[in-house]
């Protein structure tokens, strides 16, 4: 049986289950830490099946990843030297990692915001926020407002579009990732010019 054919059984199975928002919660949580998960192939159906909690899958799915980027920050920040050797073989180079690091030294807030709703891995940023120490309230508050934007984004979706968000999703994804990202680099670029 294939990858996707096994996700969708599980999906089936969860969808009614009385464990359905803390297995979301679970699911969202290991794909901010150490699972690459494709979450939204997993939320759009669950949501579209279970209209009546949309908001409260939502809420979950984000409850989640902030618990995982708690854990990412403080595994940067007291065990990074411990675990370079791994991260730098499973998770990124050397040569990225200095360059994320030097995005965070700049851009701080941005940089882990863009990394929540773009493709670069929020792993990088949750260990690069804990290895330069940089303030905890601004990490969470970047990671919550980008994180709400991608689950709640795709529950607006959901609440307009029903059953075709999977289609239209599936369909327009690249173009809503660089939409995104060329919304951001501007933002970026009109703070740094307005400083």
């Amino acid at each position: 049986m294939g990858t996707r054919k096994r996700l969708k059984k599980r999906i089936k199975k969860m969808i009614h289950s009385e464990h359905m928002l803390p297995s979301i919660g679970l699911a969202s949580f290991l794909e901010s830490t150490v699972v690459p998960i494709p979450l939204e192939t997993l939320l759009i159906p669950l949501m579209q099946a279970r209209r009546e909690k949309l908001w409260l899958i939502a809420a979950v799915t984000t409850l989640g990843c902030l618990v995982g980027a708690l854990l990412g920050y403080f595994i940067g920040y007291f065990l990074f030297d411990l675990l370079r050797d791994p991260i730098m073989t499973y998770i990124t180079t050397e040569q990225e990692f200095e360059t994320f690091k030097g995005q965070m030294d700049t851009h701080g807030f941005w940089f882990v915001f863009s990394t929540g709703v773009t493709p670069i891995p929020l792993q990088i940023a949750m260990l690069i926020a804990g290895v330069t120490s940089y303030s905890l309230f601004l990490y969470m508050l970047a990671i919550t407002t980008s994180r709400c934007i991608r689950y709640f984004g795709l529950a607006i979706l959901v609440y307009f579009f029903g059953n075709r968000t999977e289609k239209i999703v599936r369909r327009y994804k690249w173009q809503v990732v660089v939409g995104i990202s060329i919304l951001i680099a501007g933002f970026i670029t009109y703070k740094i010019l307005s400083a």
